[in-house]
């Protein structure tokens, strides 16, 4: 495709419509699972972390509401990105998980001699997990007690007993099942076709330019290399497949030039990019949110190359405009605030969305900033 730019802008100008599209400048009136189908995903390997991803981007919320869209089927939860947990909306999760399953790890030698499930034993044994699952969610040693009641899956007892999770894996990938609501602290299963708002698992051709669209329209604007990194190391899609994808896209992509970077925008998004206007908005982000992690800690951009081993290793982003300046922490009632940044602390901006998080956890906040090293 044609690399000839239609617009330029700067970075302050794209992370701020990037803020826009991300629900956090303006702060949004989405639901929940809007929220997160804007998002394409949200990690939920840490519960607090991922309400507070999207308790941030509403203007009005209340604890526990991610898990009871979850337990209301408003999302689904199933492996994902880098093989994690996430959640995904009912509507368009199917997209990513097609993605993920391009790779059919099913069917490697390596599955079929640890398992002892041929590809065609596959078929049978997802019938087998939909059919022990139908009168309700399990957990996966309930699923294993069940299944291996049949002689064909009998070898598999050590394996549910050791937890089964790279088993289980793929049968959330092809839509058969999703993680339910956890019971005492332990994973459960349940059937997904029975959910109305789940519209299954497209074909791959279908769901491979979707996925592109759909990033491109909450992480624009992209360099190829972003959406390789989302959807190829995310999901392992590979990358010929992703390039095609990409350049099938034609017309309705618009290369803009970005502070002399050539990035990707959807080409009705165009207009609205070149309108927008730098933000100064301030922001408490938990660790690994989406806004870090959708163009990934590499952007510098994004993430100064100074502050991306913190956001490595999941500390709590402060952002200014977009750009990460800072970090946050909490204990109790004490917030502490560390200055990453060699431009000047907009306290009241600072003090502003420690009261709005206060208000998000519940908590009046005793705020202290301290200034960090470079």
């Amino acid at each position: 495709m044609s690399t000839s730019t239609e617009a330029a802008v700067t970075w302050a100008q794209a992370l701020a419509w990037r803020m826009e599209k991300h629900l956090l400048d303006p702060v949004g009136s989405e639901p929940v699972a809007g929220v997160v189908r804007r998002l394409g995903a949200v990690l939920s390997m840490d519960g607090s972390l991922a309400e507070l991803a999207v308790r941030t981007r509403r203007e009005s919320s209340r604890a526990g509401e991610l898990a009871a869209a979850l337990a209301a089927g408003e999302v689904v939860k199933a492996f994902a990105f880098r093989g994690s947990m996430h959640y995904l909306a009912p509507e368009d999760g199917g997209i990513y998980l097609a993605l993920r399953s391009a790779g059919r790890q099913w069917e490697l030698p390596s599955w079929v001699e640890h398992y002892r499930l041929t590809p065609e034993d596959w078929p049978d044994f997802r019938a087998a997990v939909r059919a022990a699952v139908a009168d309700g969610p399990l957990t996966v040693t309930e699923l294993g007690d069940i299944l291996t009641r049949d002689r064909a899956y009998r070898h598999l007892e050590a394996v549910f007993a050791e937890g089964a999770g790279t088993l289980v894996k793929p049968l959330t990938w092809q839509g058969d099942v999703s993680l339910g609501p956890p019971r005492d602290g332990r994973l459960t299963l349940q059937r997904l076709d029975t959910n109305p708002r789940w519209r299954g698992v497209p074909d791959l051709d279908e769901a491979g330019p979707a996925a592109v669209v759909a990033y491109l329209r909450t992480y624009g604007p992209a360099t190829y290399d972003h959406v390789s990194y989302w959807l190829g190391d995310g999901l392992s899609a590979g990358g010929r497949r992703l390039r095609s994808w990409f350049a099938g896209l034609g017309d309705r992509l618009a290369a803009v030039d970005v502070d002399g970077t050539t990035a990707h925008v959807l080409a009705d998004d165009v207009d609205a990019l070149e309108a927008a206007r730098p933000s100064e908005a301030v922001r408490f982000l938990p660790g690994h949110d989406q806004w870090v992690i959708g163009p990934g800690t590499k952007d510098v951009h994004v993430t100064p190359s100074s502050r991306r081993d913190l956001m490595t290793r999941k500390a709590n982003p402060v952002v200014v405009g977009g750009v990460v300046r800072g970090t946050w922490a909490r204990k109790d009632d004490e917030l502490t605030v560390t200055w990453l940044d060699e431009r000047r602390r907009p306290v009241g901006a600072i003090e502003q969305e420690a009261e709005r998080l206060g208000g998000i956890v519940g908590r009046d906040l005793r705020l202290t900033l301290v200034a960090g090293g470079p």
